[in-house]
């Protein structure tokens, strides 16, 4: 059967005022948030999804030994509690959507039980430059992420881009990317580099110790397929994914949502990720991964190098390339810089993800707190609050 083609739908400069009104306005009247507190289960279904092993996030007892006395939840979690923490893209209605990437910044970490809620602001809308799409612009939104004490945890912002469908300057940009396919030689190399993975764990890193030029000990994550995209939906919860009554009440609200399937199934067009078929109508050669899998990966990179003792302070990713079914991803980092700041030791890393062809598909920047052998810990700072 034939590929449909992609429906055109124009930006016009009618809708651009309508959405440009709304820009430092708090979105309201969003979807009901996937979660609302960190639970213990909760934690454990994001850690388990991301491919996150340590053991600070799922092990009470391994959690209270540490310095900070308290099971916690991986910090790349907070995509979890609402649909929009990835940033609002409203309005234009039918121009494509995707996720970009964020500038997230922690005041201290998520714990077992804290309740969380997300505001989230519309910040700008900028349009871009693009050598495939007639008009693309990016839309940006500020992001706070509050706890059970109005107090908040992680600020910035996240961004995404709304591009014309099927307006492409250029047909076919990504058909140099071919699908891999794999021996079970092949296989059994991914299980070795698994196996190899570098978890610092309860060995503090103290920042002394820290030079820039220093390679954090890269991870890998795949190869991708349709269950990694599944897996991701348990643990973050999808934008559209409803089931029986509740996604057809939803159609009666958003028809325009409900693309059919070979079978005449009106199904939601975040079946990119698991339907290679339906991807290919948006012009990528198959189903594709969530660009904010990407950024929790790199998170783990970072847990992982940081140690116990350690505290992402930021996480700056730019989303900037598909991550096809197949593709093999290795998250590297390096150390660029190091300081102590108002009493805290901090050092600053460049990250990447980069695929088995070679190609960079995100980049960014983050900032992590380690230990000094003064005895200073990035867990002092929180005066031993838990949670609740």
């Amino acid at each position: 059967m034939q590929d449909a083609p992609e429906k055109q739908v124009e930006i016009t400069d009618e809708a651009l005022v309508k959405l440009r009104a709304l820009i430092g306005t708090e979105i309201g009247n969003r979807p009901q948030p996937y979660l609302t507190e960190a639970t213990r289960d909760a934690i454990r279904h994001w850690a388990e999804a991301m491919g996150d092993r340590n053991r600070i996030w799922t092990d009470e007892a391994y959690a209270a030994a540490t310095s900070w006395a308290a099971l916690m939840a991986p910090p790349t979690m907070l995509a979890a509690f609402d649909k929009l923490s990835s940033g609002y893209r409203g309005g234009l209605p039918g121009v494509h959507a995707f996720f970009a990437g964020i500038d997230w910044r922690w005041n201290r970490p998520v714990f077992k039980n804290d309740e969380i809620r997300v505001r989230v602001i519309f910040k700008d809308l900028i349009e871009k430059q693009s050598r495939f799409s007639r008009r693309m612009f990016q839309q940006i939104s500020t992001v706070l992420f509050v706890d059970q004490n109005d107090e908040v945890i992680c600020e910035g912002e996240s961004w995404g881009m709304r591009v014309e469908r099927g307006r492409s300057k250029k047909k076919g940009k990504y058909n140099h990317l071919t699908l891999k396919t794999y021996t079970k030689e092949d296989i059994a190399e991914v299980t070795k580099a698994y196996d190899a993975e570098v978890i610092r764990g309860a060995t503090p890193r103290y920042w002394e110790e820290v030079a820039v030029g220093d390679e954090l000990p890269p991870i890998i994550k795949g190869p991708y397929s349709a269950t990694n995209a599944v897996a991701y939906e348990m643990a973050r919860g999808g934008l559209y994914i409803k089931a029986h009554g509740f996604w057809y009440d939803y159609l009666k609200r958003h028809p325009a949502l409900g693309v059919p399937n070979d079978l005449g199934v009106p199904e939601p067009p975040e079946r990119v990720h698991w339907d290679s078929a339906y991807a290919r109508k948006v012009g990528v050669p198959a189903a594709y991964d969530y660009g904010p899998e990407r950024v929790a990966w790199l998170g783990n990179l970072l847990t992982n190098w940081a140690g116990d003792h350690g505290f992402l302070k930021r996480l700056m990713v730019r989303v900037s390339r598909f991550n096809l079914e197949g593709d093999l991803t290795r998250c590297h980092g390096r150390v660029t810089g190091k300081e102590e700041l108002d009493g805290q030791y901090l050092a600053h890393c460049e990250i990447w993800c980069v695929d088995q062809r070679g190609e960079r598909n995100a980049t960014g920047e983050a900032t992590v707190a380690v230990p000094s052998k003064t005895g200073w810990l990035p867990a002092s700072r929180f005066g031993g609050r838990r949670g609740r």
